[in-house]
């Protein structure tokens, strides 16, 4: 390459590095924004049905003898005051005592083993199937605790006439370690501020994975068969295509426990993430073909998948900086910053709407640790967004 040549290609390249992240930053500007407005208060539609909702609290779960007794129990509390409720557990290719734990406590259990079709989504699918009685599903981690009163404001925001809702899902122990703590921030940011936000602009908010409800409604307009490993934002986009919303219910939450050490935090986040990246390479060609021939309702799952997370949107934003005020870029170098500083306002407004204390501002000492450890998470996300990629279940902590 010819030396003129080699220098413009150089003094491009903090130009190339902003238009890669640029509308990352003006997507959470747009939603930090949005959530930082009131939240409305949730309105039946209509008059009171004639017979209250029959609910199903589905809880999927994979050998999850350990802890499901505990998550049975959070569940059993919210049953005294309801009589139009049950707990169905879904064994789902379980070779432990699930079921049997499950049938103890007084739960109806469905049993399914497909070695061929393995994951969430299956077992949500086959007890959808199995279940011809309900008219609300509520899908709960096995790891999971609700908070008190949960099922009594789903059931407010099911008389909306929603056509699925979610709430809230934190960190079940956040100040048992760092690592914990860190997560509640980010889950803060992912499923409290984000889906706040799209609220706020008449979108639908996402299915988070945890803390969930469809009605039987939406399921026969929209049979649930999402089978990749991120099964949950795969059906979303599907419900947003067919013109369904998910609604928000900003009242209250579930709370799941996180992997416990690094390499199952590791194998969780390159699952996470590499799922997502998959559904990037399937799907995000046909999204933009239907954004542009004028189905706007799907611009919102597009931005969502074309995201980076946000500590590789941070990496970013700092080479962007850095090669900018090396190459004298300053035009450049302002708009990496006012990325910076969006970021930082979409973390600052997450610590505050899960009311954050000291705790969770000591942890973020430890964002750029945490942020290298992302980084070298690269390989094995790519690997877990590979066309056979399979769910592995992440080792939690048994209570």
């Amino acid at each position: 390459m010819d030396a003129p040549l080699a220098v413009i290609a150089l003094h491009s390249l903090p130009a190339i590095a902003l238009s890669l992240s640029l509308p990352g930053s003006l997507y959470l500007a747009g939603l930090t924004l949005a959530a930082a407005m009131p939240t409305r208060p949730i309105r039946c539609a209509g008059p009171a049905p004639a017979r209250p909702a029959r609910v199903v609290l589905l809880v999927p779960a994979h050998n999850e003898a350990g802890g499901l007794l505990r998550c049975l129990r959070s569940l059993q509390a919210e049953l005294l005051w309801d009589a139009e409720a049950r707990i169905v557990v879904v064994a789902d290719n379980c070779d432990d005592d699930t079921a049997a734990i499950a049938r103890a406590a007084g739960i109806s259990v469905l049993e399914r083993h497909n070695a061929q079709l393995r994951g969430k989504g299956h077992a949500l699918q086959f007890a959808f199937e199995q279940i011809d009685d309900a008219d609300w599903f509520i899908i709960i981690d096995a790891d999971t605790d609700v908070e008190r009163g949960f099922l009594s404001k789903m059931r407010q925001a099911m008389a909306t006439g929603a056509d699925a809702l979610q709430c809230r899902y934190g960190v079940r122990e956040p100040l048992s370690s760092t690592r914990s703590t860190l997560a509640d921030v980010a889950l803060g940011a992912w499923n409290v501020l984000r889906p706040r936000g799209r609220q706020a602009l008449g979108l639908s908010v996402g299915i988070l994975g945890n803390g969930f409800a469809l009605s039987r409604r939406t399921l026969q307009a929209l049979p649930y068969s999402a089978g990749s490993i991120v099964e949950d934002v795969e059906y979303h986009q599907m419900l947003v295509a067919q013109g369904l919303r998910v609604q928000w219910v900003d009242n209250t939450q579930v709370r799941g426990d996180m992997p416990d050490g690094a390499a199952p935090a590791a194998q969780q986040r390159a699952r996470w993430e590499g799922g997502r990246l998959r559904l990037l390479i399937e799907q995000g060609w046909p999204l933009c073909r239907a954004v542009m021939r004028g189905n706007w309702r799907l611009l919102d799952p597009l931005l969502d998948l074309c995201l980076l997370p946000l500590a590789w949107h941070v990496s970013l934003l700092l080479l962007t900086f850095l090669l900018a005020l090396l190459l004298g870029a300053g035009s450049v170098q302002g708009l990496a910053a006012a990325g910076l500083l969006i970021v930082a306002l979409h973390i600052g407004l997450a610590l505050h709407l899960i009311k954050a204390g000291r705790a969770h501002l000591r942890a973020l000492l430890g964002l750029p640790r945490y942020i290298c450890w992302k980084l070298g998470l690269a390989g094995a996300i790519w690997r877990s967004a590979g066309r056979h990629a399979a769910w592995v279940r992440s080792a939690r902590r048994d209570h």
